[in-house]
């Protein structure tokens, strides 16, 4: 860890050069995903914490990184001895990043920022806040640049068509579609940055993330042309005449700042402040009209087409076949030698592979073991990893990547005995997910209004768990995809038929064990009443639930009902897929309750 002061103080110098008395550094890159290159995974450079979210701050005297609940025990951990203090966000007595900057800065200080990995309305809304203590803010100051001498570069890996047989679209059909969205918002143009809105418009996937199949590129479209801007090195000759046939032409990455300044008068920008990023907004010239809305991509691609929802069940079932081949093997051998955490997540990735149209991983699993499975987003790693026993309970997170399909499943397995306590927390868990998945809501629903269903069992005995119910799920995409959720946080976005979205409910007892079961479902039309329209959900997932975890007496009928019709459900999709042995041992582990 010595390592990381050194690099905080070469910050400093750098802060000192520029007369800078803070630097925010966040998680994202110049299309703010989630799921980053390693060029602009800055924030883990600088402090050795390499969760998916969190912002470092770094004063001239002072360290701090906020993350969520997900992460406040892995935090610990990764910055011991770095000088960098743990602010655990979202709880009441942690002030947030600006409260702190506010405190612990002087009126007329600078505080620097990289305008281009920071969104428009991010920058406008720390902007608005620190000026109410007359502190400034500067983006021009990419200062990682500066003090990295082995940064990467930017990836280079090719582009590649996903044909219409999986797309169900075609990228011509796409791009009219975001044409008639930008006629109806009043506006001619639009920017496209983050990475998988392009990728699904352009029907083109890539390996420049990991386990996220997109390629790093900006795209621009309007009323007339469709030009994608990235590196020429990555489009083959067939790609460009696919492009071309679809009415896409291309440019240089660099190239898209030089564009827009260049727009004329006329130009009507459709414009998600909270997707772009604020160099591009500087670029936009002040002629230019300003249309500000949710990307009219990210609505078209989360409501699925009948091709993609195909696919999925299709990736599901090869899913499932996966998981129940590895089941039997974990059960064959826990007894009889030993397997480590990294162990599981090799033999998850190699039944996987042996799946028709696998591509990858659509996340880094998480096999969680004993205590492990109190760190949210645990990964092993060889610092980490411990071996499993025949007790206790195994939490394993993971998912993969299908040309038809992306799929993302935790189970909770029973390795050997629990306690009746573990048995009731498995069970209050298990509630609050059948209480979700077997909701009718009305059209117009929004995720913040169900997300109490699956909490409801668990804040009756006064637990609770601080991360989201749901989120989106793409297509042989990003396996997190919004704009829609199920969370306790207020989202307008709401629940249509065609989302793809998970149901994880989870419980966490720190030291001790975790516990999350998750399956991903799909938003349906139901019925229609004098009082409109009613959706439900469809769950995709096959793979049975331990039921060896469950404390029966918690349940009630419906539910246990629920439970038995979708393990006939699993037993009847997957066994016409599985060899005879593997079909008995499914038949055992979907038996009746």
């Amino acid at each position: 860890m010595s390592v990381i002061p050194q690099r905080i103080k070469q910050l400093r110098d750098a802060m000192r050069a520029k007369g800078l008395h803070a630097y925010i550094i966040p998680s994202t890159d110049p299309h703010i995903g989630e799921y980053i290159p390693d060029r602009w995974k800055s924030r883990e450079w600088i402090s050795g914490f390499d969760g998916s979210a969190g912002t470092v701050v770094i004063t001239l005297d002072d360290a701090g990184l906020w993350t969520d609940s997900r992460y406040f025990l892995q935090g610990e951990m990764q910055l011991e001895g770095s000088g960098i203090q743990l602010f655990r966000a979202g709880l009441p007595d942690t002030p947030d990043i600006l409260e702190w900057l506010s405190v612990n800065l002087s009126p007329n200080s600078t505080v620097g920022i990289d305008g281009n990995v920071f969104t428009t309305n991010e920058v406008k809304r720390i902007e608005s806040a620190l000026a109410v203590k007359a502190i400034n803010l500067s983006t021009d100051f990419d200062l990682i640049e500066e003090t990295r001498t082995d940064r990467p570069s930017i990836p280079g890996e090719g582009i590649f068509e996903l044909p219409v047989e999986y797309a169900g679209a075609s990228a011509s059909e796409k791009i009219n579609a975001v044409r008639t969205a930008l006629k109806e918002n009043g506006a001619n143009l639009m920017i496209v940055t983050a990475l998988d809105e392009i990728a699904w418009v352009f029907n083109i996937r890539g390996n420049d993330v990991e386990c996220n199949p997109v390629a790093v590129a900006y795209a621009v479209i309007t009323e007339s042309q469709s030009i994608l801007f990235t590196d020429a090195k990555k489009i083959s000759s067939e790609l460009y005449e696919h492009l071309d046939r679809e009415g896409i032409t291309t440019a240089d990455y660099g190239k898209i700042t030089g564009f827009l300044a260049q727009l004329p008068s006329q130009a009507t920008i459709l414009f998600d402040g909270n997707r772009v990023n604020y160099g591009l907004c500087k670029a936009i010239p002040a002629h230019c009209r300003i249309v500000e809305t949710l990307s009219p991509v990210a609505l078209l691609k989360a409501v699925k087409n009948e091709t993609e929802i195909e696919g999925f069940r299709n990736a599901m079932i090869k899913d499932g076949v996966a998981l129940t081949r590895f089941n039997i093997w974990l059960e064959e051998n826990l007894h009889t030698r030993e397997i480590t955490e990294l162990d599981i997540a090799e033999k998850l990735y190699k039944f996987r592979d042996e799946q028709e149209l696998f591509v990858g991983e659509s996340f880094s699993p998480i096999v969680s073991y004993g205590e492990h499975g109190a760190i949210v987003h645990y990964h092993p790693t060889t610092e980490t990893n411990i071996s499993i026993a025949p007790k206790g309970f195994l939490l394993i997170d993971s998912g993969g990547q299908y040309f038809d399909g992306t799929t993302d499943i935790t189970r909770t397995h029973v390795l050997g005995e629990i306690s009746d306590r573990m048995k009731k927390d498995f069970t209050l868990v298990l509630k609050g997910h059948i209480a979700l998945a077997s909701c009718r809501f009305p059209q117009g629903t929004r995720g913040s209004q169900l997300d109490l269903l699956a909490r409801q069992a668990l804040w009756n005995e006064g637990l609770n768990y601080l991360h989201g119910t749901g989120h989106g799920i793409g297509h042989f995409l990003n396996v997190h995809e919004g704009p829609q959720s199920i969370r306790m946080e207020e989202n307008p976005v709401k629940l249509q038929p065609g989302m793809v979205m998970s149901n994880e409910p989870a419980f966490y007892r720190n030291g001790e064990y975790g516990l999350r079961t998750e399956n991903v479902v799909l938003i349906k039309e139901d019925i229609e009443t004098p009082f409109g329209k009613f959706y439900c959900f469809e769950t995709l997932t096959l793979f049975p639930i331990d039921k060896a975890a469950i404390d029966k007496t918690l349940l009630t009928e419906k539910e246990i009902q629920w439970i038995n019709d979708y393990h006939t459900t699993v037993f009847e999709k997957l066994s016409p897929m599985l060899e005879a042995h593997e079909v008995e041992w499914l038949s055992q582990k979907t038996t009746a309750l």
